[in-house]
């Protein structure tokens, strides 16, 4: 940990302040650990908005670095999508997308490293692997690498400016009365437990589009549009309005308060194929190419047989006309 007071520089903004006096870390990396909970001012967590005052007292937990380089592991990859600029796949629920404590290998960047070779390992600066967006390990679906340093800029811009769309199937608990709507409610970290997120006034803007897709027995599939990409943010949304995705370990209800809800017909049904993971899908992906401007891709991800199941358990063949309407639109 270091720590700074400051002394100069009053109303400079947060995370451009950090990046002039902290060796090492850009200015993105610096973000991403504000968002992470490592910098604390006076003990309490600040946005990278936040403006520095005289004699704030500034904690910085700096992240240690890998204890050795990532190494390659030749592993299945489902390509939807590849060329000499980026590579979209299918990842399958419970694959971890970055080495973490506990999870050195066995990740989608070793599998990216190992498919693309080892000019990978330098493509959106540290410990990114050219990995544009990630996906929870309990979420299944599409997400798109970089292979070069240019694609990975311009897949990082279209992102921000909102001029990529990624579309999710999700089943959640409960019922709705309007076919259609909106979440909009800043995210951030919750204090007393960094690991999760929750709605807090202080937290970054973030906005969820959902639409009913199918409902009965006490569960709703939605069809669901990000236009911001906050952690764990359909799942915090979801949770937010009272409906959250089922078979959420962190943010969902558990199983025997999910069956208890269902109807008497349904319960034992969805007893059996109760999910091991959440049922949230990234299941389509529309976006320019990245370094052929007028190129678009619209890829889509064939629904995983855990969703599938959990589906035709609940409303036999109707929910399979009204997701293939959806995904034509």
């Amino acid at each position: 940990m270091i720590d700074f007071t400051v002394t100069e520089s009053e109303g400079a903004r947060f995370d451009r302040w950090l990046a002039e006096r902290v060796e090492g870390r850009a200015r993105n990396q610096i973000q991403h650990d504000i968002e992470a909970g490592r910098v604390r001012v006076d003990g309490q967590p600040q946005p990278a908005r936040y403006r520095v005052a005289l004699g704030d007292h500034i904690e910085y937990d700096l992240p240690e670095p890998p204890d050795h380089a990532l190494q390659p592991e030749a592993m299945a990859l489902a390509i939807v999508y590849e060329d000499e600029q980026m590579i979209v796949i299918d990842k399958p629920a419970g694959l971890v997308v970055h080495p973490a404590p506990g999870h050195r290998g066995g990740t989608v960047a070793n599998a990216l490293l190992a498919h693309c070779g080892p000019s990978l390992a330098g493509v959106g600066g540290e410990w990114r692997w050219g990995i544009v967006h990630r996906l929870d390990q309990g979420t299944s679906g599409l997400m798109m690498a970089a292979k070069t340093q240019p694609a990975y800029d311009a897949l990082v811009a279209a992102l921000a400016e909102r001029r990529v769309s990624r579309q999710y199937l999700g089943i959640v608990i409960g019922s709705f009365k309007e076919g259609e709507g909106s979440v909009d409610r800043p995210i951030g970290r919750r204090p007393n437990d960094r690991k999760r997120m929750g709605i807090l006034a202080e937290g970054r803007a973030a906005r969820t589009d959902w639409r009913m897709l199918c409902q009965g027995g006490g569960l709703a599939l939605l069809g669901l549009a990000l236009h911001s990409g906050r952690t764990h943010q359909i799942r915090v949304h979801l949770q937010s309005i009272g409906h959250p995705v089922l078979g959420d370990p962190d943010y969902g209800w558990t199983k025997p308060r999910t069956l208890q809800e269902m109807g008497q017909r349904q319960r034992p049904a969805l007893a059996a194929v109760w999910p091991a993971r959440q049922m949230l899908h990234a299941a389509r992906l529309s976006l320019e190419h990245p370094t052929e401007p007028g190129r678009h891709l619209r890829l889509a991800s064939s629904i995983p047989e855990d969703m599938e199941r959990v589906m035709a358990t609940m409303w036999d063949e109707a929910w399979r006309a009204a997701v293939t309407q959806w995904l034509a639109q």
